[in-house]
């Protein structure tokens, strides 16, 4: 008769728990395949407890890192290798190592010059020149130099002792430390293994090969490397030649020039649509009176952002021209829209098509990869060969490094739109410009807004690089106070820079409550 007093989730001993126990402890030996009563004992005393439970693994502290990685541990091997490499450093450098090695450089290269003023100063004895006093106490402060390095090489060798003994404290708490996590580190990787059995389990011979030779070169260069410095080169230099740079320098160059020659046609029509944009933005903001400017600034405040930022933009506006920034500040705008409304025009369809198209996006995603990560002075490079200095140059510089977060933005905003609320327009008998138009873009609106938001931050994070090709606003002011260390001008133009992005973000992202 069973008991209605015990929890059903507590009854250890109904058929169901203990079918499910020895299921687990099946799993458990298919898992370990090594000791796996050790195994099950320990893990079902991790798993009682939702706290650590420290166990006590003897071969995990033995074998240190090469246990973990013969587990699939790998970022816990890694990281006590990284303890244990330098514990062994340690202890070799203590027992084996030269620690005078570099006081004794020292002292070799001042005995060079001491030899020197010696002869000087017996030269200028036997000629009864004037500067006998000046080598004298040349000669007596490069000896006292040289004796008080040498009295620091005495000490550091004397110190070999105690560096190999915390060499040796070090390897023996990262062997504790070892042994102490390396069940609950296993447990949870069988944890894993039930959920995918793809993850990979016991103990491979393969396996174990591997991580003991990469442990044991890994700690054996280290050790011969800091040891004894600079006695195998193999060690502190890169094996190579200087031609293969020359050559690899040769065959860039070389794709250069011909990229500039076959392009010529292709570069001028990309600058002519560049500075047809800018100059149309330098129209609106640099030649049209300031109250005009400012008004329509404050009002579109007002409308996206509310009263408030609208009145902190006004305050903005006024620090820029009563400082002299606004004519400055209005060449940075127009740069800075320019490229930004350039790269939404271009971004926004290449995320809509790429949203579908996964193997497309898995195409362009290494390239706008590249284009982030790259730096700015590294791909400005390309750009001056193809399109020479000026503002053109540094629009299509802001555009490479602020173009792609609305590319990507937009495709996750567009992949983010659920399936249902696709399938029940469809189901209406909606036709791909009214899905695309009425359902996927609303839906995909505040991913794509943070994309263009992103990507006018990141543009006018590139006015102080850009002004370095040309391109004249707020950047040329701070470069000028980098080249003169003027430190009021740059302060105040980063200010009116600052205050040009808060001004943008809030009309871009701002929505009126």
């Amino acid at each position: 008769m069973r008991d209605d007093s015990v929890n059903p989730l507590e009854d250890t001993e109904s058929e169901a728990a203990q079918a499910y126990a020895e299921e687990l402890r099946e799993n458990i030996r298919t898992f370990v395949r090594t000791s796996p009563d050790y195994y099950i004992r320990n893990f079902d005393k991790i798993g009682a407890s939702a706290k650590f439970t420290p166990t006590f693994n003897l071969f995990a502290g033995l074998f240190g890192p090469v246990w973990f990685g013969a587990r699939g541990l790998w970022s816990w091997a890694l990281s006590f290798l990284i303890l244990e490499a330098l514990a062994f450093v340690q202890i070799a450098r203590g027992l084996f190592g030269d620690l005078a090695a570099d006081a004794m450089e020292r002292i070799a290269s001042i005995e060079g010059t001491l030899e020197l003023r010696r002869q000087q100063l017996a030269a200028a004895i036997e000629s009864g020149s004037d500067r006998v006093e000046a080598f004298q106490r040349t000669v007596e402060a490069l000896e006292a130099n040289i004796g008080g390095i040498r009295a620091e090489a005495e000490a550091l060798a004397a110190e070999g002792p105690t560096i190999a003994l915390t060499g040796l404290v070090i390897l023996i708490l990262a062997k504790l430390a070892q042994a102490v996590v390396a069940n609950t580190a296993l447990e949870a990787r069988f944890s894993d293994w039930l959920s995918d059995r793809s993850v990979r389990s016991g103990m491979p011979v393969s396996q174990i090969a591997f991580s003991a030779i990469f442990m044991g070169l890994v700690v054996a260069a280290a050790m011969i490397h800091y040891s004894f410095p600079g006695r195998f080169p193999l060690l502190t230099d890169f094996p190579t030649v200087p031609e293969i740079r020359l050559t690899a320098i040769d065959w860039v160059e070389a794709f250069f020039n011909w990229a500039v020659l076959s392009g010529e046609a292709l570069f001028d029509a990309i600058t002519y649509c560049i500075r047809l944009v800018l100059d149309a933005l330098e129209i609106a903001f640099v030649s049209t009176p300031w109250i005009v400017i400012a008004s329509l600034i404050i009002l579109l405040t007002w409308l996206t952002a509310g009263v408030r930022m609208a009145i902190y933009s006004g305050a903005f506006l006024a620090y820029m021209g009563l400082l002299g920034f606004w004519e400055k500040a209005m060449t940075t705008l127009a740069l800075l829209g320019t490229a930004a409304c350039l790269s939404i025009l271009i971004g926004i369809p290449l995320g809509m098509f790429a949203a579908r198209r996964p193997r497309f996006y898995s195409f362009i995603q290494p390239i706008m990869d590249f284009m982030q990560t790259m730096p700015a002075f590294v791909f400005m490079i390309p750009v001056i060969a193809f399109f020479g200095t000026g503002k053109p140059a540094a629009v299509v510089t802001t555009m490479i490094f602020g173009g792609t977060p609305v590319v990507r933005l937009t495709v996750l905003g567009l992949r983010g739109v659920p399936e249902s609320v696709r399938e029940a327009a469809i189901s209406f008998g909606a036709n791909k410009w009214y899905l695309l138009t009425k359902v996927d873009l609303p839906l995909a609106a505040p991913s794509i807004r943070a994309g263009i938001n992103q990507t006018i931050m990141l543009s006018l994070a590139m006015v102080v690089v850009a002004s370095l090709i040309g391109a004249k606003g707020l950047g040329e002011d701070v470069l000028e106070a980098l080249q003169y260390a003027n430190v009021g001008q740059g302060i105040l133009a980063g200010f009116s820079i600052l205050f040009c992005a808060m001004i943008l973000d809030r009309i871009v992202q701002g929505g009126r409550r």
